[in-house]
């Protein structure tokens, strides 16, 4: 089922109608295999992973995305496992392909920037004042493109189960890429932000074993790449944050 807003949810005049569910990437021939093989595979990878590590470690031993070849370095995560946040970008760029750490270059600074200011820190040792940094895509792209509906559909069983691993109480998604894709919703970030969804996992299943997330609330926000780009918008993310600030202290 799509991820739907909260009842709660203000801004009732920023809320767009609801979407269609996205409709699952055209089967595409991959590396090692038909597109509906390799995503199996990739839900029982990530299915059989009951920790950090092992997710690790069965992203790096999945052959089915071809970026995997490009990239230099794994990009796993970075910041608190414990923290009742965690924010989720689109993929690794340049910096984070070299340091294998997400969100370390110039974006990464702003993001940092943007969580302390309703202090939040991927350094803090206090779950309540802690995030948890990771991306749809472990892997850098070529060239910093955009990962394709078919890559995203491969990575979503691993960032999912990573969801359930950490069991955060709020997902952040920053930009359009994990925006869509957690949410379940093909609509612009500029309609999806500014409201409060239910998470519910895209991959039935996928946090078998596990805690239940039927709790965990999403809100969406641009991500940082893109304020440095248009900062007029940087008023809205501010907006967001706000929200997001305003349910952690209920």
């Amino acid at each position: 089922a799509n991820a739907q807003p909260l009842a709660h949810s203000p801004a009732p005049q920023d809320r767009a109608a609801e979407a269609p569910r996205m409709a699952a990437p055209a089967p595409a021939p991959l590396a090692g295999g038909s597109h509906t093989a390799l995503r199996q595979k990739a839900i029982d990878a990530a299915k059989a992973a009951n920790t950090l590590d092992e997710l690790r470690e069965a992203i790096r031993a999945y052959d089915g995305l071809d970026v995997k070849r490009t990239a230099t370095n794994l990009v796993f995560a970075d910041g608190n496992p414990k923290a009742r946040v965690m924010v989720i970008g689109e993929a690794p760029g340049a910096d984070e392909d070299r340091q294998g750490l997400p969100f370390v270059g110039v974006s990464g600074q702003l993001l940092d920037k943007m969580f302390e200011c309703i202090g939040l820190s991927r350094k803090a040792e206090e779950p309540a004042k802690a995030i948890y940094i990771s991306n749809i895509l472990n892997w850098r792209p070529p060239g910093n493109r955009t990962p394709t509906e078919a890559e995203i559909a491969l990575a979503l069983p691993f960032i999912e189960r990573h969801i359930a691993l950490i069991k955060p109480d709020y997902i952040v998604p920053m930009g359009a890429v994990a925006a869509k894709a957690l949410i379940n919703m093909d609509q612009s970030i500029s309609r999806l932000r500014g409201k409060f969804y239910t998470y519910t996992p895209v991959n039935a299943g996928i946090g078998d074993g596990l805690e239940s997330l039927a709790n965990t609330k999403m809100i969406p926000t641009y991500h940082p790449s893109f304020l440095l780009r248009t900062p007029l918008q940087k008023k809205k993310a501010w907006q967001d944050l706000l929200m997001l600030q305003a349910e952690l202290g209920k």
